[in-house]
């Protein structure tokens, strides 16, 4: 616990030394546009999912910051359901002058486009991009029930039985759902998809040996792989975690270009006018570059990032595309 105490504290100045002069150079082409609104009264940032999770982790401690910063209280609103859906089209619906801000996500903005055939939001015309805020790699573990020790031998024992091996997510569409269908189509093997509702169920029975492997992020597998309990074979992110510094990438073991990682960032309903836009966007990034916020995101193994409006749509784009494909391949669909 000491040697993972050290890894962060000398990660985390690291990382805020390197990126607070990346910060001012995102900041500093909005500054003048971004003193034209100042906000009068508190505003709303929704979160699509639950209390508890990385997405109420991020949103709350920006909030404070990001209050601090607009002179205004951020006020956070949890409406969990639908995947995320229920939120997205609150947000696509509210009034475009500020007072409405929601944490977009790689499910409700890149994953649920391509599974949802009738989806009530549309992805890229309701919301105006704001900022990436961070993103926290996907781990791919086995419970008791699997004797692999590496990810190449759980792919070695799976190609040696085509569905026998099965693996658990927080339910279809979830984060883990896409990241192990990313690793089944990268490797070429057949898992079976074991859905759950929610994370708590499905660390349950990965505990208790009824499902070989499972996918999500770090922060729920740590305590358990402390304890000897479960075994973290790889990572999603494109660079090891400063956490788990032995555990290899997927990309490493082979899988060129491989990456799974959830993201978080801000958007606005769409019409939000710039000046607004370019304020919430250089005051976020400066929430974002506190010791406060880049500490409490570390903590739960995030990875702060920050961007521009317009690289932010670019992303989201990517995402779309990458994602989409994955959706496809798997010829998967909504509950």
């Amino acid at each position: 616990m000491k040697t993972l105490g050290i890894y962060f504290r000398n990660f985390m100045l690291k990382l805020f030394c390197v990126h607070s002069l990346a910060w001012v150079a995102l900041i500093a082409p909005f500054s003048s546009e971004a003193q034209g609104w100042s906000p009068d009264r508190p505003i709303r940032l929704i979160v699509p999912y639950g209390v508890g999770g990385s997405s109420d982790v991020i949103a709350r401690s920006l909030a404070v910051e990001l209050g601090k910063n607009l002179g205004q209280s951020v006020i956070v609103e949890n409406k969990a359901g639908g995947q995320g859906v229920i939120a997205m089209q609150e947000a696509a619906r509210a009034t475009p002058d500020g007072y409405t801000i929601i944490l977009g996500h790689v499910g409700t903005l890149a994953v649920n486009p391509a599974m949802m055939q009738k989806l009530p939001y549309d992805a890229q015309k309701d919301f105006a991009p704001v900022t990436l805020l961070a993103k926290v790699p996907m781990v791919f573990a086995v419970g008791p029930k699997s004797d692999a020790t590496s990810l190449l031998q759980f792919i070695s024992q799976a190609k040696a039985a085509p569905g026998k091996l099965n693996y658990g997510s927080a339910g279809n569409g979830s984060a883990g759902h896409l990241a192990f269908e990313m690793l089944k189509s990268s490797a070429g093997i057949d898992v079976v998809h074991v859905p759950y509702k929610g994370t708590g169920a499905q660390m349950t029975d990965l505990l208790a040996g009824n499902i070989d492997a499972a996918a999500a992020g770090l922060p729920g597998f740590l305590p358990h792989v402390k304890s000897g309990k479960l075994k973290i074979l790889a990572v999603g992110s494109a660079q090891r975690m400063s956490s788990i510094p032995d555990v290899p990438t997927v990309a490493e073991l082979g899988y060129k270009n491989f990456e799974s990682t959830q993201w978080f960032g801000l958007l606005v309903p769409a019409n939000t006018p710039e000046p607004v836009i370019a304020r919430l966007n250089k005051e976020a990034l400066k929430a974002l570059a506190s010791p406060a916020v880049q500490r409490r995101l570390i903590e739960d193994s995030s990875t702060p990032v920050g961007a521009g409006p317009k690289d932010f749509a670019l992303f989201i784009a990517s995402e779309q595309k990458r994602w989409g494909t994955v959706v496809r391949n798997a010829n998967l669909t909504a509950d």
